[in-house]
């Protein structure tokens, strides 16, 4: 049977496929409001111990990187459904490890998991939806990835602050961790198939000349078997293009790490109860995650360069904003122009790297994008917390997360160039074996 391209031939597995990163987004989420909030109260953190209290972050950034990047060249083997089973059944000693946790370094272990986990199961559910639907519904499909995996991280950051207020952090935890992974293994297991048949299928399609169909500007002078080695170098710094996508897509991360550590502490200590909390980071996460069904869509319409630039000078000003003024309308409403900046840039970053980078090595160049991307982790969350350290105070943090999203904004407007093939097609056809 000859295997068909799109959302519409596709629903079932593409909805399968949503169901997965909602769950992705869910697990994340359940560490992102509690665990920082009550890091001194509950897990021994000391008060103003900015770079300790950076530690899970950054050592979930190393790892979720270096994941990602190994995620991409495993699924071109031995195909994406094992690696996406792997990343889930490595989650299941989470919840466990943060109900038994006696101090910070059991916090930090179980990020690592919780690394491997989204290095290996977020990247999948992308890269299994852009083998099973066509070029010019790319937008699309990672605005409704990326909306169904951050409405589940801000949902989840919700649900545990109310279920820590019920039961205890602890046990809320545990509860909520182990019906969500649970519930995805056997999702998995019985639900989710291979797509790398779609993808080879993608492939040989490519060797068939198209007059009608625009070419996109795939780099030149590409193996067509590229080494790791080779694909490594392409996207992070030979092209052009591709590393003024990586930059943009490390530097904001710098947000999201910011509101993983410093928010629920930042606005915990300005008298918000837990729930509270809650409410503040979630309107960020549900804003990110719901504007992305029309930020997607968006860019395969109007392209995806200027939508990322202006994405990440509008998230850098959202954070800039919290410092501005004060009680939760105001910080819920800062916190949602952070959100509608990462709607226009997150997706959209992904689907150009997308764009540009053949389906004989698509996985692996997303892959490597997103070790970059995610690093960012890591690098914001040693960024915030040097900063927080040196002056004293949190809001040091927040100014270094907005000059740097100003920055790379800029170098993406400079070094950057629209890559949708309808919109920017290569001027001739060069086929790759």
């Amino acid at each position: 049977m000859q295997l068909q391209h799109g959302i519409g031939p596709n629903r079932r597995q593409f909805a399968h496929l949503l169901l997965q990163v909602l769950l992705v987004g869910l697990t994340i989420g359940m560490m992102r409001t509690v665990v920082p909030a009550l890091a001194e109260t509950e897990f021994g953190v000391p008060r103003h111990s900015f770079v300790l209290l950076s530690a899970f972050v950054l050592a979930f950034g190393v790892v979720k990187g270096v994941l990602n990047f190994v995620a991409g060249r495993l699924s071109e083997s031995i195909g994406r459904r094992k690696v996406l089973l792997a990343g889930w059944l490595v989650a299941l000693p989470i919840p466990v490890m943060i109900w038994l946790a006696p101090d910070w370094n059991w916090i930090v272990a179980a990020t690592v998991l919780l690394g491997f986990n989204q290095g290996f199961c977020w990247s999948m559910t992308q890269t299994a939806k852009l083998d099973i639907t066509r070029a010019d519904e790319r937008g699309w499909t990672l605005g409704l990835n990326e909306f169904a995996g951050y409405v589940g991280v801000a949902a989840a950051g919700i649900a545990t602050a109310y279920l820590a207020a019920s039961f205890g952090p602890r046990i809320g935890l545990l509860l909520f961790g182990l019906a969500v992974i649970g519930a995805a293994l056997v999702l998995t297991l019985n639900s989710v198939q291979e797509t790398l048949p779609w993808a080879h299928a993608e492939i040989a399609g490519h060797e068939v000349i198209d007059p009608r169909r625009p070419v996109p500007r795939y780099p030149a002078g590409v193996s067509a078997k590229p080494a790791t080695k080779e694909l490594f170098a392409l996207v992070s710094w030979r092209d052009r293009r591709l590393a003024a996508l990586s930059q943009a897509g490390l530097v904001e991360k710098f947000v999201d790490a910011l509101v993983w550590i410093f928010y629920p502490v930042y606005l915990y200590q300005r008298g918000l109860s837990l729930p509270q909390v809650g409410w503040v980071i979630g309107v960020y996460g549900f804003v990110w995650g719901g504007s992305q069904l029309f930020t997607g869509r968006l860019s395969d319409r109007i392209g995806r360069h200027m939508p990322n630039v202006w994405g990440m000078w509008v998230c850098g000003a959202g954070v800039a904003m919290m410092l501005l003024g004060d009680g939760i309308a105001w910080w819920s409403f800062s916190a949602a122009a952070s959100g509608f900046g990462m709607a226009l840039l997150y997706p959209n970053l992904s689907a150009a790297v997308a764009d540009i980078s053949h389906p004989a090595w698509r996985g692996s160049a997303i892959g490597i994008y997103r070790f970059w991307r995610d690093l960012g982790y890591a690098v914001g969350a040693l960024g915030v917390g040097v900063a927080a350290h040196y002056s004293g105070h949190m809001e040091s943090a927040f100014v270094f997360v907005a000059v740097s999203m100003g920055v790379s904004g800029a170098v993406l407007y400079l070094f950057g160039e629209e890559t949708h093939p309808r919109l920017n097609p290569a001027p001739h056809v060069a086929p790759q074996a």
